[in-house]
């Protein structure tokens, strides 16, 4: 096999769980036909850097479970005892939107039986601490639009709330934590906010040189990409400055400069074929900043909207129109009952 056959088995084979119950199971054939829509120059090389990330930013099951069991007890959080801790624990079900926290909870209740014997539906008491558990956390407004009103109406006068997610970006951990600071704040109540993770991503401006999203040092002159960038925008775009070495999840500034360049110009062209985009809707991901969210996060229920559009944009019956682009994970949307990933609400 060549190199190209080798990766493209990789790649298939590392997302092969990905909404597994909806969609056929990835091949290396499916994954060519994905990479096939970009520079043909550059395919390989995008195909090297893409199977690197890939492998640290894919979530199956057993990741998030292995998480979620690790937590259960660890003695930073659950003490010398889990199964007392636990038992006296309030575990949060209030997600407005979406149905990632009612899968996290399932996975949670088992891990909880499993190591401590318990059913999640027993625990809970009066002075115990609360639990707050979601999948990923990209802007943090899920996590702010769920745990606002419940600090203000729900709430007791005196708490802990451990906010528990598989992964979070730093941008939208310090905007949550700022926000839910002023809510408890004002409500007058003393209520300490703790965050868990087991991956955390670098994606604030201020050090977007050393960032962990994809975030372009420059912007090539493709047509559709200058057009993009010549349109107003409120918060415009600041290019990266490259890096001596190599920052996670990217396995070197030239891998990530392929993948970086290579979405951008991609996600360009997707959104020039529709008619009437969102602001909000970038080359590398929905965001209101610069040219797109630029998450590589992915987890097997589905491809948030914060990745860029090339990953998951399309319909692969299309032959034409706003959604001929052949998707590699192709995204379940925001109206379906099992979306868990439109973080951000525009």
């Amino acid at each position: 096999m060549s190199e190209r056959d080798d990766l493209l088995a990789s790649v298939a084979d590392e997302i092969r769980t990905y909404r597994k119950r909806d969609l056929p199971e990835p091949t290396p054939e499916h994954v060519d036909r994905w990479l096939h829509q970009f520079t043909s120059a550059q395919q390989l090389p995008f195909l090297r850097e893409f199977e690197h990330v890939i492998k640290q930013t894919f979530f199956t099951r057993k990741n998030v479970k292995d998480f979620l069991r690790a937590l259960v007890t660890n003695a930073k959080l659950a003490g010398a005892d889990p199964a007392t801790y636990w038992s006296s624990t309030n575990v949060l079900s209030i997600q407005q939107n979406g149905q990632s926290q009612k899968e996290m909870l399932r996975l949670f209740s088992k891990c909880l039986e499993e190591e401590c014997g318990l059913d999640l539906d027993d625990c809970g008491e009066d002075g115990g601490d609360f639990i707050y558990i979601d999948d990923v956390m990209f802007s943090g407004n899920r996590v702010g639009n769920d745990l606002e009103p419940w600090i203000v109406n729900d709430a007791p006068q005196l708490a802990t709330v451990h906010v528990i997610v598989a992964a979070f970006h730093s941008g939208g951990s310090y905007l949550i934590d700022r926000r839910l600071k002023s809510v408890v704040e004002q409500s007058g109540k003393k209520i300490a906010i703790k965050y868990w993770r087991a991956l955390e991503i670098e994606n604030r401006k201020w050090y977007k040189n050393s960032s962990g999203v994809l975030w372009p040092t420059v912007v090539t002159d493709e047509a559709e990409l200058q057009n993009y960038m010549a349109l107003p925008t409120k918060f415009p775009f600041e290019p990266r400055q490259p890096s001596a070495a190599a920052i996670k999840p990217f396995s070197s500034e030239a891998g990530r400069q392929v993948l970086e360049s290579e979405f951008l110009i991609a996600g360009a062209k997707i959104r020039a074929m529709s008619e009437n985009p969102k602001q909000s809707m970038r080359p590398l991901g929905f965001s209101p900043f610069g040219v797109g969210f630029g998450s590589m996060i992915v987890t097997y229920r589905n491809c948030p909207n914060n990745c860029p559009l090339a990953m998951w944009w399309g319909d692969p019956e299309a032959i034409s129109g706003a959604l001929h682009w052949y998707p590699l994970l192709q995204r379940e949307g925001y109206s379906s009952a099992r979306n868990i990933f439109d973080d951000f609400r525009l």
